[in-house]
């Protein structure tokens, strides 16, 4: 899943008003954050099969540390224990806690059975909804429309930024979505991580950067 993990940070701003979108992202966007790094540390692997699943390429046969659900555990209790130190921010350390468990979830929905419980072994769960394409890109669109809708609800712009960055940040994801799946397959791994590298960093300060834009609607105190 792509647009989907960010559907879930969008939506969270409802519940979390005063965590700034960008963290609200990096939280069910964590475990994609960490992959591109342990596969250039070479502690997890991928191989490029085109027609492995009808969606995308991608043999995901080594990725325990960064996806498996016990570590997607981990790291949400981590990431949430580190945000709650420093806010003290309860309803904002749920919402990081339940958006990087939500990865493992959504991925679960999607990939084949490649996704691992723990590392070093066991089932590999998946319900294959990449063998659908018509299905995974409608799901991933509606998800992503109604994120943006909910985030749209939960907060309003303060300038002509918080209008436009963010209507513009929506139809990127969008048009990146959509183009994917009619590009040809990544030449190299080493593309898979330069490219998710810079994409997660630019996402991730342009959601910074149009949320500093906007300001939460009133509605009940939190």
């Amino acid at each position: 899943m792509f647009i989907g993990h960010f559907a879930v940070g969008f939506a969270a701003k409802k519940f979390a008003p005063r965590t700034s979108m960008s963290v609200l992202l990096a939280a069910p966007l964590f475990c994609d954050i960490l992959w591109p790094f342990f596969l250039l540390l070479g502690w997890e692997h991928v191989r490029i099969v085109p027609g492995i699943t009808r969606y995308n390429p991608f043999d995901l046969y080594d990725f325990p540390w960064s996806h498996s659900l016990l570590m997607t555990v981990v790291w949400a209790s981590a990431f949430a224990f580190i945000y709650q130190l420093v806010t003290h921010y309860r309803v904002g350390t749920i919402a990081i806690w339940i958006g990087v468990l939500s990865h493992w979830v959504l991925d679960w929905i999607t990939h084949r059975p490649d996704m691992p419980l723990y590392p070093g072994g066991g089932p590999r769960l998946g319900l294959g909804l990449w063998n659908n394409v018509a299905a995974t890109m409608t799901v991933e669109i509606v998800m992503l429309l109604a994120g943006a809708w909910l985030y749209d609800r939960a907060t309003r712009p303060r300038d002509r930024i918080g209008t436009y960055a963010f209507v513009t940040y929506v139809l990127v994801l969008l048009i990146l979505f959509i183009g994917d799946r009619f590009a040809t397959a990544p030449a190299s791994v080493s593309d898979i991580i330069g490219t998710g590298i810079i994409a997660i960093f630019v996402l991730l300060a342009w959601a910074w950067w149009f949320d500093h834009h906007r300001v939460p609607r009133p509605g009940p105190a939190v």
